[in-house]
């Protein structure tokens, strides 16, 4: 599925304010309760500090669910300018079933559930109301996302940071409270991932959806384990 990518107009303050509104820790999603599968890794003793925590966020952006969401995320987007509800529908069927584990497609489902209601009922989208008369199945995060931001003409590149800022400042954020770091530590992590984020934006939006795999196996496996964890703070 070859895709042409619109850069989209310049972002002017409205829409960068409603950007920053979604990605916010306090736009109600529920990002907070989950942690990826690094409860389990910080249990098994895979996590212990700072410098472990950056290559192991390293991995998932280049490897794991940060490169395939980034992927959903720009296919979605071009979809919208320019394509098909069909096309869109095709797209949130294998967003659904491309996570590895149970809690990991909890984590993107839910997470994706809890963005549609809250736009819904702040400031409908005419996308995301198109694409579910059609789907009836789950919209994962991305997707969700990827959607509003096309009907609020905010440029893809803008919107894959933002959206990859959030997602790794959450696991930053999990992690903090699990191995535990403290806050500059977290902050020392979120800079040192800069660049890889943005190298996983340019990959996205050169990247068609049959080109995507994922290559995290560790991460599937804490994913797996922390189903069974006996003491559990996070959801995943």
């Amino acid at each position: 599925m070859a895709m042409v990518r619109p850069k989209g107009i310049p972002m002017d303050n409205k829409a960068l304010f409603h950007l920053m509104s979604w990605m916010s820790p306090s736009y109600p999603v529920g990002a907070y309760t989950y942690s990826h599968g690094i409860e389990y890794a910080v249990e098994a003793g895979l996590l212990k500090n700072v410098d472990e925590l950056v290559v192991w966020i390293t991995d998932i952006l280049v490897f794991g669910s940060g490169k395939s969401d980034s992927a959903f995320l720009a296919a979605t987007y071009a979809e919208a300018i320019s394509g098909t509800l069909a096309g869109l529908c095709d797209i949130a069927e294998l967003g659904q079933a491309f996570s590895s584990t149970r809690e990991l497609a909890l984590e993107t489902e839910q997470q994706g559930r809890a963005f549609i209601r809250v736009i819904s009922d702040v400031s409908p989208s005419p996308g995301l109301g198109a694409l579910q008369k059609q789907w009836q199945g789950p919209i994962i995060s991305p997707i969700a996302v990827a959607i509003v931001a096309a009907d609020n003409n905010i440029p893809l590149a803008a919107v894959l940071t933002a959206y990859l800022h959030g997602f790794v400042s959450n696991l930053v954020s999990a992690a903090v409270r699990l191995v535990p770091l403290g806050q500059t530590d977290g902050q020392r992590a979120i800079a040192a991932l800069a660049q890889t984020v943005e190298e996983t934006v340019r990959a996205a939006q050169n990247t068609t959806l049959e080109d995507m795999g994922t290559a995290t196996l560790m991460v599937d496996w804490c994913s797996s384990k922390h189903e069974t964890q006996y003491t559990r703070l996070f959801r995943s």
